[in-house]
């Protein structure tokens, strides 16, 4: 077996809700085979959006040329084997938090080019309602564009189980 770095995003408000406990059971299996993790809970981040500037790594060693809490996010992306995207379902998509850090990924994947960061992914998402049909699209054009490997998708609270079989088939 091959150890993994995980690198889980976490876009939920609430640190101890329903998409935390699915961060927990999928991180425990994960753990239990002996992969690493680093999670970012991101609504207490401070990121700020992509200006779309396109000034990717050209003036310092940074990828971005906006300085904030993405810098912590931009190491971890680049030693990580394994992206996890974890959200509640807010106005039928990711939360903007989630959404924020992910668009800045572009800046490091513009400054060193899209083949030198092929992860694999994970989508772990909650909902009082069903419907995670536009989440799920956003997922899997955003893997699927990066030419990233969907290893699993986990979608409903309390699926702590499924999520910990997850973390542990990595």
């Amino acid at each position: 077996m091959v150890v993994k770095n995980i690198l889980i995003l976490n876009g939920a408000a609430r640190k101890n809700g329903n998409t935390t406990k699915l961060v927990r059971a999928f991180s425990d299996g994960a753990k239990s085979i002996g992969h690493t993790l680093q999670e970012f809970y991101l609504d207490g981040m401070d990121i700020h959006g992509c200006k779309g500037c396109l000034r990717a790594g050209r003036d310092s060693k940074s990828p971005c040329s906006q300085k904030d809490d993405m810098e912590q996010i931009y190491s971890a992306f680049a030693d990580c084997d394994v992206v996890v995207f974890a959200s509640p379902v807010y106005f039928w998509t990711v939360t903007g938090p989630l959404k924020v850090a992910a668009d800045r990924l572009y800046a490091e994947l513009e400054c060193l080019g899209y083949g030198a960061f092929v992860r694999e992914s994970v989508l772990l998402m909650t909902a009082d309602g069903g419907d995670y049909s536009q989440a799920v699209t956003w997922y899997r054009t955003y893997e699927r564009n990066l030419r990233w490997k969907n290893r699993g998708e986990v979608l409903g609270k309390g699926k702590t189980e499924a999520a910990y079989q997850l973390g542990a088939s990595l």
